[in-house]
């Protein structure tokens, strides 16, 4: 069964790239024209959130390279370590709500350095499919929709990426000891 599934899936894609195109040509749309107004249009949004997404990157890079990350993260292991938070998970956990590549690739190193089956490599897991990239999402998708004032839109993203993080260490906790 897998096996078929595997084919299926396989040629998903290249079935679908032969049959829309005959389809639109059965309905008589004009797909050249329909691509071209929906790359322009998509370029046109990306001029629109740029400066956002710049200017999140930016902020990011200057919170890391001034050393103010370090700084948070030796103030904070102390407390994650009395509470039996693995103090390797830190940088995780605060990295997860600026960048989704970055915490993948955090993720990925704790795995290989931990293994997938240790407590830090399963709690990485869990915290990966259970947070999100806050910033960057109040960074696009509000500068996409032209929203000015987000009002409490990051506090409540953060408290619900900590909430997330909580969740994750206690559920974790719970079934993994």
């Amino acid at each position: 069964m897998a096996e078929y599934l595997g084919l299926a899936v396989a040629w998903l894609i290249p079935l679908l790239l032969v049959l829309l195109p005959l389809y639109a040509l059965y309905k008589r749309v004009d797909v050249y024209a329909v691509f071209c107004s929906g790359a322009a249009e998509g370029l046109a949004l990306l001029i629109k959130i740029l400066p956002n997404l710049l200017a999140m990157l930016v902020a990011i890079e200057v919170f890391k390279s001034s050393g103010a990350l370090d700084m948070l993260l030796a103030w904070l292991t102390p407390l994650a370590q009395a509470l039996g938070i693995p103090a390797d998970i830190l940088p995780l956990s605060l990295l997860r709500s600026l960048s989704g590549s970055g915490a993948l690739a955090m993720t990925s190193q704790l795995i290989d350095k931990f293994g997938a089956d240790s407590f830090v490599g399963r709690l990485a897991s869990t915290m990966q499919g259970s947070t999100d990239t806050t910033l960057y999402v109040l960074a696009v998708y509000f500068g996409a929709v032209g929203v000015t004032r987000s009002r409490h839109a990051l506090a409540v993203g953060l408290l619900a990426d900590v909430a997330a993080f909580i969740a994750a260490f206690w559920l974790c906790r719970l079934v993994w000891g």
